[in-house]
């Protein structure tokens, strides 16, 4: 296994020369020149991976993720399809200003942690070791290592009215 070498597709644009061996990167792909992908990894279509971004040995990142600045996944972690990673407490747009935040809140996803289809993580969260979190949840709070999470389902607000 120690042989195998990366595979870029080539509708991708892999600008990052820090990627490890036997890490599989699929089509429509975005990994911008600071990030750092371990080895072993597969990185599914439609991902965007930023700068200050380091994916640890092992990991599964799904199709249409976008993993942002100052988000950091250890070894051996799973992310659904369309899990969201966001990085900005105050976010807004920031055309024409001249100044960008210097940092973000860094965001961690630990060892052995899974995280379920459609999931939402809020800025500056840890996510515990061989933690689980469920399909569609929003995560707002630390996860404890090694518990399951799983979000509220929506619930009505009122009947809508017939027009």
């Amino acid at each position: 296994m120690g042989g195998k070498i990366m595979k870029i597709h080539k509708l991708s644009d892999v600008q990052s020369q820090d990627i490890g061996k036997g890490t599989q990167i699929w089509q429509y792909c975005v990994v911008l020149a600071g990030s750092k992908i371990g080895q072993n990894c597969n990185i599914g279509s439609h991902c965007f991976i930023e700068n200050d971004v380091v994916i640890g040995d092992r990991v599964t990142i799904k199709n249409g993720v976008y993993v942002f600045d100052s988000i950091y996944i250890e070894e051996d972690v799973f992310i659904g399809p369309n899990v969201t990673f966001t990085n900005d407490i105050y976010p807004k747009s920031r055309r024409g200003q001249d100044r960008l935040p210097v940092s973000f809140p860094k965001t961690i996803i630990c060892k052995g942690a899974a995280i379920g289809g459609g999931a939402t993580i809020l800025p500056g969260i840890t996510i515990g070791e061989g933690a689980l979190v469920g399909a569609g949840a929003v995560v707002a709070k630390d996860v404890m290592p090694n518990t399951i999470l799983h979000g509220e389902a929506a619930k009505v607000i009122r009947p809508k009215s017939i027009v």
